[in-house]
């Protein structure tokens, strides 16, 4: 039962976080959202602060297991098909998954204020989807599926616009399945101009 208190907590602190940002969420009204009184939040954490890291430490964790991350590598695909699969997967997750779409609005925001937001915004924006996907090319190039180059600056190349698109999705939902079809339109331009020719 305290684990399922605590939990709700961080779920609200998440939701409010991501609207009304960290100096916008008042400690009161997050517990009064719950039905609790703030004393009954000091059982679970020492201060707003503390929510706010364990949060963060939640989302890290949440993101590693169904995403991937380059502490926990998702599977290199067998085919060049493979890899749009893996990739409309990941953003399908990316795109909709509620908690991390929250996650994202929160460090979009908090960015600037907090030093641990700042990094995680660069790994999740930019560098950690980098090095996931250094280390799928180069495991497609082992395999014959993609010509030889540079694996670093193809994730680079390849993650950078999904990437923007993503955000437009978050900036303006309304464009979400343009947007999703525009990504797999440069998923598959992306296999025909670096996969292997077999002929």
């Amino acid at each position: 039962m305290a684990k399922d208190t605590r939990d709700r907590i961080l779920m609200a602190a998440l939701e409010m976080f991501s609207q009304n940002g960290y100096a916008g969420t008042n400690i009161r009204e997050l517990t009064a959202s719950l039905g609790l009184v703030k004393s009954s939040m000091y059982k679970h954490f020492k201060s707003k602060e503390d929510i706010w890291n364990s949060l963060l430490d939640e989302m890290i964790k949440y993101y590693s297991e169904r995403f991937g991350s380059p502490e926990k590598m998702p599977p290199v695909p067998d085919s060049l098909d493979g890899l749009v699969e893996l990739t409309m997967r990941m953003v399908d997750f990316t795109v909709h998954d509620e908690r991390v779409v929250m996650t994202r609005k929160l460090l979009s925001i908090e960015q600037y204020r907090d030093d641990r937001a700042r990094e995680l915004a660069t790994k999740h924006f930019l560098t950690g989807t980098e090095e996931i996907f250094t280390y799928i090319f180069e495991g497609m190039m082992n395999k014959g599926l993609l010509k030889k180059d540079d694996p670093e600056m193809l994730a680079f190349a390849y993650t950078t616009p999904i990437s923007a698109l993503i955000h437009l999705c978050s900036r303006e939902p309304e464009k979400t399945d343009v947007a999703i079809a525009k990504i797999e339109a440069f998923s598959r331009h992306f296999i025909k101009t670096y996969g292997r020719d077999k002929t």
